[in-house]
């Protein structure tokens, strides 16, 4: 008489819908940091945002230089430091992180690294939501880890004429602020990258938007300029890394973020209509 021996069952991998986009979500962090372009973007945001924080704050409150600036400008300065911190730290340093977020999405139809990556999810939908989690919490959180200091340079700058405290109302949400702005910023960029799929066409999309369209909405006559401008992309996004609300600003900090995620979220749903209906 032989004795049955029970055979241990072979433990399957997990197939649900949760544990494929985890390994999505690995995926596209792992095509993320072994790109060369990501390593040369952080360095570059690093440097010109703690380089341009010091240069431009201290050439703002430079005795010669702050004397000839009009009462106006001094008053704003006082009532709202921060503006001018981040502002200055982030002003073009934000270009490294739109360059970065059009060579994530277009730099995968160049290589022709897009037909790998649909061949492996043949729904698309979920690859680019896994892209868009990866690289915004990326950068919010490398953007937080130079905010932080680019505040403190700062406010040790201008603290003779303008004294600034992390703990003074709205300071840490303005602080925090630019890491949620920059985060958007990728993903703005992204959008456009994946909405031309090309690299070169996708910069300067973005670099139009963030840099060329919002001056020339102001030169449009009366109040239009005036809501115009005040509702583009990114005058209405970098609002959030203001501790208050200017008397000038038609939107608080908080309805000006607002305003920049639904361009954002308009783009990506544009991106992710015809990443479907387009072949790679």
């Amino acid at each position: 008489m032989t004795t049955a021996t029970a055979t241990p069952h072979t433990a399957l991998p997990p197939t649900g819908s949760h544990f494929r986009f985890r390994r999505l979500l690995l995926a596209e962090w792992t095509k993320l940091r072994s790109i060369r372009s990501t390593i040369w973007s952080l360095v570059l945001l690093v440097v010109l945002s703690l380089g341009f924080t010091a240069l431009f704050t201290a050439l703002t409150v430079n005795a010669s230089q702050w004397d000839k600036t009009d009462a106006a400008e001094r008053a704003r300065i006082v009532a709202d430091p921060v503006s001018l911190i981040l502002g200055a730290g982030f002003q073009f340093s934000q270009l490294t992180i739109c360059v970065l977020g059009v060579l994530i999405m277009a730099g995968e139809y160049s290589t022709g690294a897009i037909r790998a990556s649909l061949l492996a999810v043949p729904k698309r939908t979920p690859m680019l939501v896994a892209k868009s989690i990866v690289f915004a919490a990326f950068v919010f959180v490398v953007a937080e880890l130079v905010a932080f200091p680019c505040f403190f340079i700062g406010a040790a700058i201008v603290h003779q004429r303008a004294p600034v405290a992390i703990g003074d109302p709205g300071v840490l949400r303005a602080v925090i602020g630019a890491g949620l702005y920059l985060a958007v910023l990728g993903l703005f960029a992204l959008a456009i990258g994946g909405l031309l799929r090309h690299t070169a066409a996708g910069i300067t999309g973005v670099i139009a938007f963030v840099l060329v369209l919002a001056p020339l909405a102001q030169l449009l006559p009366g109040s239009i300029g005036k809501h115009v401008h005040a509702y583009m992309p990114s005058e209405a996004g970098r609002l959030i890394a203001a501790a208050h609300q200017g008397k000038d600003d038609l939107l608080s900090p908080w309805q000006g973020f607002g305003v920049f995620c639904l361009w954002t979220a308009l783009l990506l749903v544009a991106c992710g209509w015809l990443l479907n209906r387009r072949d790679a």
